[in-house]
């Protein structure tokens, strides 16, 4: 009889099978795929975007989005250098992709055949007293300076990667959706000669984690610069409230005074009439 057995080299081989069989379950179990929603927005400056992971939504953004990238031109002389300003939005037709997970989450948004690419990360931390919170961690812009709709004869073009540095921004309790109508901006710093690319975003809403329900938002978590314009929208309301009941109180005040001193007898002024009293 025959010895049954495997040698080394097949069950090498097994093993790297059983490796990428549990892989590439995983990635069919944990599919994750992006959406474009900008459609249903009224505003034509602003997009939105889904991550949905095996068919519900784990990420959301919902914003306008600006860009101010600095880039050298050559002078006139042919000798200096010359910095210019490209000023863009982010489009509404833009191309989506996303990682989900429990602490830690990314958006990737591409357009012009990736001349283009914005990322924005998040991730989550404990705070005092134990409260869960998420934020924005880091965000990633690569342009390339060689696409001329937004860079004109721009001097030695090609891709550059802006990145942020210790970024800590749109601090949220966890299980709510960031919103803020206010411009948020953020200065990023490029490969091209450390120069500064500046992004605004503004109209803002955004969750990237514990989505509770498909393709909607938490409840909301308003910014601080929302909330201080809201309060300097009702105060005057609030102060002329209070200056009208002031006045109503008053002139009741005194009509009421009135009443009562007409009720009372009046005395005589001039002091001879006392003797005939």
């Amino acid at each position: 009889m025959g010895r049954l057995g495997f040698s080394t080299t097949e069950s090498a081989r097994l093993l790297l099978l059983v490796v990428f069989g549990v892989l590439a379950l995983s990635v069919v179990l944990a599919e994750q795929e992006g959406e474009n929603l900008s459609g249903l927005s009224d505003n034509p400056d602003k997009a939105i975007f889904a991550v949905r992971e095996n068919g519900t939504t784990c990420l959301m953004v919902e914003f306008a989005v600006r860009f101010l990238v600095p880039y050298d031109v050559l002078a006139l002389n042919g000798i200096d250098l010359i910095t210019e300003q490209a000023a863009f939005t982010l489009p509404r037709g833009a191309e989506i992709e996303g990682k989900c997970g429990s602490t830690e989450s990314e958006i990737q948004i591409t357009w012009k055949n990736k001349a283009y690419t914005l990322r924005i990360y998040f991730d989550t931390e404990f705070r005092d007293k134990g409260i869960e919170v998420w934020k924005i961690s880091k965000i990633q812009f690569v342009y390339d300076t060689s696409e001329t709709s937004h860079f004109t004869n721009a001097y030695n073009p090609g891709k550059h990667t802006a990145n942020t540095h210790h970024l800590l921004a749109l601090v949220t309790p966890f299980g709510r959706s960031y919103v803020c109508s206010a411009q948020q901006t953020f200065t990023l710093i490029s490969s091209d000669h450390q120069k500064g690319v500046t992004i605004s975003m503004y109209d803002t809403q955004i969750q990237p984690f514990d989505i509770a329900s498909d393709f909607i938002f938490s409840e909301p978590y308003k910014c601080i610069t929302d909330q201080r314009e809201r309060l300097e929208e009702t105060l005057p309301l609030i102060l002329g409230f209070i200056l009208a009941l002031i006045i109503v109180i008053t002139l009741t005040v005194y009509h009421f005074h009135l009443k009562l001193t007409a009720n009372q007898p009046q005395l005589p002024r001039d002091r001879s009439m006392y003797k005939n009293m």
